[in-house]
């Protein structure tokens, strides 16, 4: 354990903490007598408030989760200690009391001065006339059932789900019927194990011999509380008994979720905060390929990173979130503006496996600007919108927006497209056919190869987009093009690079990993099948 700290006054050292949050984020604010940060304008936001929060020390929860799209405020106590229940009340009265009728919902995790604080206040707000509603997350399968009793499951890291997805509810202007109901469903399929190789200092307490030792103590809580049990072994043993813990069915005592082959789940791998980058790497390999070695279990989402600390905890832990209602990954996926959250696109992930990891980054910022720029044209216009300058004006945005090779790539064929559409138009008002959409990609395609001497069979994006262009032509029809484009992408799996950065990179360890261009490219037109005709 580490007991070096560069801040030794705890009192101070929070404060501190909260007031940088509104240096990160400029849209959030800070009472600083309530340990209270909040959405400038939540007060003024029509949609149902979301207030978390607990003690000190397990940031970026809380306050790194507030913002657009995410919590409407957090509530912070001492290191490890419940805040007040007067300092949440007046969090809800502040985001809730001018709308008292749209609704707050209050979610926190299963500890008993939260229980009683939180729901103290709670009780007060309805008193008040402000609809209000409590929801008590406990994920933990560290401690099973016997041990729990009456108190019942810890609430651990997976509490971020349940705030992720009940705040994008909220955002979409969900009910606070709606909004407790997804969050109650997530909370009730949800299951959380950590692991620790030692328990951790508090600034400004003495010093106590930590007795692990060389042990790992495994279903350790995010407060120094001792786990299920203490195990000399190695990181593959080690998260062959979480997951087993997590989803063996045999141990009554811990089976909470059936997750059967095959299922669709959301994965979270969460540093307890002093685990390195490199290390939790190779801690979310480990669990991706066991989960699908030993449970034929592909996370449909996966999560890797610092969401729900125990200070400087040495240990990570696992939360698997069984998928129960079609709204669910949607909900996980919607934006958010919090300092806390940031999943890296999947693109991202293997780009980060087989080049610089910043392909998903770009494709991200690229496709954000275009839905910008297309949500603005469709409000505008009254009329049947001219293709060929509208595809134009998207390949400025592109231009402007996507950088790195990517960037140049997409901007080289819209542009190249636009060029090829107005080339196949004949006449002013010339309707734009699936037949002209399919001339003019295969024009845009010979362009692009002016430029790049990728084939297909070279691991790249151009995997992707060749069946597309290549099947558009021949069937005139979008859905198999995507699935040619989508079975593009899957065939770099394993495939020799034979062009991109990926050349440069040992292919030993990525043969499941499809080219990043080409993975984006296949997600991109999918997007295509969500149009309306």
């Amino acid at each position: 354990m580490s007991t070096k700290h560069f801040a030794n006054e705890p009192l101070a050292l929070v404060n501190a903490a909260l007031r940088s949050a509104t240096y990160t984020n400029p849209s959030i604010a800070l009472d600083a007598a309530q340990k209270t940060v909040f959405l400038r304008d939540a007060a003024s936001q029509p949609t149902v408030a979301l207030i978390s929060g607990g003690g000190s020390g397990h940031e970026p929860s809380f306050a790194g989760f507030v913002g657009k799209g995410f919590l409407t405020a957090a509530v912070a106590g001492s290191v490890f200690a419940s805040p007040s229940a007067e300092q949440v009340f007046r969090a809800i009265r502040r985001v809730g009391a001018e709308q008292p009728q749209r609704g707050v919902l209050v979610i926190i995790m299963n500890y008993t001065g939260d229980m009683l604080h939180f729901g103290m206040a709670v009780e007060k707000a309805r008193a008040e006339g402000i609809k209000t509603e409590l929801l008590v997350v406990g994920d933990d399968v560290g401690v099973g059932r016997k041990r729990g009793g009456r108190i019942g499951r810890r609430g651990l890291a997976g509490t971020v789900l349940v705030q992720k997805i009940a705040s994008a509810a909220a955002a979409q202007g969900q009910s606070l019927e709606r909004v407790s109901q997804i969050a109650s469903l997530a909370s009730e399929n949800l299951a959380t194990v950590g692991a620790s190789l030692a328990h951790v200092h508090v600034p400004g307490r003495e010093m106590t011999p930590d007795e692990l030792g060389d042990d790992i103590e495994i279903g350790m809580g995010i407060h120094n509380e001792e786990g299920f049990g203490r195990v000399k072994t190695t990181l593959k043993g080690l998260v062959e008994t979480m997951l087993k813990q997590l989803l063996d069915l045999s141990d009554s005592d811990r089976a909470y979720i059936n997750v059967p082959a095959g299922e669709e789940v959301v994965v979270l791998v969460n540093n307890l905060g002093g685990i390195s980058p490199l290390e939790l790497g190779a801690i979310t390999a480990e669990v991706v390929d066991q989960l699908d070695a030993s449970y034929k279990i592909k996370p449909s989402r996966l999560l890797s990173g610092t969401y729900m600390t125990s200070l400087n905890g040495l240990g990570f832990s696992i939360t698997i979130l069984k998928v129960t209602d079609s709204a669910i990954l949607p909900l996980i996926d919607a934006p958010a503006d919090a300092a806390g959250w940031s999943p890296a696109p999947q693109v991202t992930r293997f780009d980060t496996i087989v080049g610089d990891g910043d392909c998903g980054l770009c494709l991200k910022t690229g496709a954000e600007a275009v839905l910008e720029h297309l949500e603005s044209v469709v409000s505008s216009s009254g009329q049947q919108l001219d293709a060929v300058r509208v595809v134009r004006n998207i390949a400025q945005v592109v231009e402007s927006s996507m950088d790195g090779t990517s960037g140049a790539l997409y901007a080289i064929f819209v542009n190249a497209l636009a060029t090829g559409l107005h080339g196949q138009a004949s006449g002013q008002r010339a309707l734009v056919t699936p037949q002209v959409w399919a001339a003019a990609l295969r024009a845009a395609l010979k362009s692009l190869a002016k430029y790049t001497p990728a084939q297909p069979g070279d691991r790249t994006v151009v995997d992707a987009l060749v069946p597309f262009v290549d099947t558009l032509t021949e069937t005139l029809d979008v859905r198999k093009a995507v699935e040619a484009a989508r079975r593009g992408s899957d065939s770099t799996r394993g495939m020799e690079a034979g062009l991109g950065r990926s050349v440069y990179v040992n292919s030993e360890g990525w043969s499941e990993c499809p080219d990043p261009g080409a993975y984006g490219l296949a997600k991109l037109l999918e997007g295509l099948l969500d149009i309306p005709n």
